[in-house]
């Protein structure tokens, strides 16, 4: 990565969740064709979503409707790999640069130093999980934490992350659970999978970005402009298909 370059932070933004993976992949579209800086932005689903991986074709068919505080789930699905999110009390980050070397694994570290060294600062320490035999037959990304995914000390899963290679340019989102409704991911997942993520208070959204945004200017040598989306660039996003 080239040092103290300039990053495109894009602020905080609610939409739904087709929205926000239209705007992902336009973003990976405009950096591989050279139009676009790397670009970190975090964001949130709203309504409340089921993200499916890229190659999931298979999921319950009771996942169409359900209900949650008189809303309908969203079934989304993602440009990247990996198996279903379910988006509701989350914060999502997504980042999208180029010119990183090594491994998938080598990559997934590389970015997720950022993640670690933010949670640090907020007093919160993380570790990469450990991919157990019950991945492969479990559809629910939370269920099981794999070494792409973050975990707190008591190994409640933090922070599930999933990746799409484009010709040396990388997309990268996750998930950030900071107050999943139990009952719900129960509802969607089954009971034997929920761990509750106890945060302190007090860790409002914002003060978690502006961490996460620190340590990402470190681990990235980079400078940030905050920019938002422009009316022109709303326009291409919904315009746009991939």
């Amino acid at each position: 990565m080239h040092s103290n370059q300039v990053w495109r932070l894009i602020p905080l933004l609610e939409a739904a969740g087709n929205v926000q993976m239209a705007i992902d992949r336009w973003l990976l579209e405009q950096h591989q064709s050279g139009k676009h800086p790397p670009t970190l932005r975090f964001y949130t689903w709203s309504p409340p979503a089921i993200s499916l991986g890229y190659h999931q074709r298979q999921y319950p068919e009771y996942w169409q409707n359900l209900i949650w505080q008189g809303q309908k789930l969203d079934l989304v699905q993602r440009p990247t790999g990996g198996r279903a999110v379910l988006h509701q009390g989350d914060l999502t980050y997504a980042i999208v640069t180029s010119g990183l070397t090594g491994s998938r694994l080598q990559v997934y570290e590389t970015i997720c130093e950022f993640l670690i060294q933010g949670w640090r600062s907020l007093g919160v320490e993380l570790h990469y999980g450990t991919a157990g035999r019950g991945y492969i037959h479990n559809p629910n990304c939370f269920g099981t934490a794999t070494s792409a995914d973050l975990v707190l000390p008591d190994g409640g899963k933090l922070i599930g992350s999933a990746q799409l290679r484009r010709s040396g340019v990388i997309l990268q989102h996750g998930s950030i659970r900071l107050q999943p409704d139990a009952e719900l991911f129960t509802q969607v997942f089954g009971t034997e999978s929920f761990t509750t993520v106890q945060l302190h208070q007090g860790l409002t959204v914002e003060k978690i970005i502006a961490a996460l945004v620190t340590a990402a200017s470190n681990c990235f040598d980079m400078q940030i402009e905050l920019q938002p989306l422009s009316q022109s660039e709303w326009e291409a996003i919904l315009a746009y298909q991939p």
